[in-house]
């Protein structure tokens, strides 16, 4: 029958839209993403307000049985439910694809995502360049390849949004290659990790970028009732102690509007301790 891949905001129940909430109420299956995101209530609240039982989706189960999601949708309602906006997330196009060529009506019933949310720090929409991620180092694997579009930005007076990375229910590479289904308890990078990273890459790469000069705006829980907004240099933002994650970083461009500059030095940690 129908696909409904519906966000669910960034905070709590309460931030579904109308016609979400609807849609959920009239599905015979829902299922809830937990992978790209977390969201800070439980399942439990989940399903007391939406009057519905939800079976919880990881990575291997969308992985591993996606089919099983789509063959439902040909002939019942089922909605996915997806922290934040459905499609910021690029790991849920394939779904919609593959609903597509099974010849499965997909509606998206969008919602706020980080990427709109950020707008409340201040920093105009237009003057972001590419967004990238920042993932946890390995004791083998360091990967710096976002320092470098960090850099561009930069040069093109852009800020850059660095999303933080997130590994629920992940499995060592030595489990994967035995096969054994034993999982990594969770871990939420937060904004004194990353900084951390980003100044190993300036180590590396030595363009002058990640330096005491460099501003920054640390994003904590955004939309919700314990988020943080604080600016400064990076140095100093390293050394704050915030609310538990979600973290997100913004990396100031080097020059910045008039308004917001006024919105940085508003929020500028310096100032909040007075």
């Amino acid at each position: 029958m129908v696909l409904y891949i519906i966000g669910l905001g960034l905070g709590d129940e309460k931030d579904i839209t109308i016609k979400g909430k609807e849609l959920i109420e009239k599905s015979d299956v829902v299922y809830l993403e937990t992978y790209t995101s977390i969201l800070f209530v439980s399942k439990d609240v989940l399903e007391e307000t939406y009057k519905k039982s939800i079976e919880e989706v990881d990575r291997d189960f969308a992985e591993e049985n996606c089919d099983k999601i789509l063959d439902e949708a040909k002939n019942k309602k089922v909605s996915f439910l997806v922290v934040g906006d459905p499609l910021c997330a690029t790991t849920h196009h394939d779904i919609i694809l593959r609903a597509k060529k099974k010849n499965i009506d997909v509606e998206i019933i969008h919602n706020t995502s980080i990427i709109s949310a950020i707008g409340e720090c201040g920093m105009q929409l237009y003057n972001f360049g590419p967004i990238v991620s920042i993932p946890y180092f390995e004791d083998n694997y360091k990967p710096t390849s976002y320092y470098d579009k960090i850099y561009i930005n930069l040069k093109n007076n852009f800020h850059t949004l660095c999303l933080l990375d997130i590994k629920v229910k992940e499995r060592t590479v030595e489990n994967i290659m035995r096969n054994k289904k034993i999982y990594e308890p969770p871990r939420f990078m937060t904004i004194n990790d990353s900084i951390e990273q980003l100044l190993y890459c300036e180590h590396i790469h030595k363009k002058n970028i990640i330096t005491k000069n460099t501003l920054g705006i640390a994003i904590i829980q955004i939309g919700t009732d314990n988020q943080q907004i604080i600016s400064g240099d990076l140095l100093t933002l390293k050394d704050i102690s915030y609310n538990k994650p979600l973290h997100s970083l913004i990396i100031c461009a080097p020059t910045l509007h008039d308004i917001e500059k006024e919105y940085f030095d508003l929020y500028l940690y310096n100032n909040m301790k007075k």
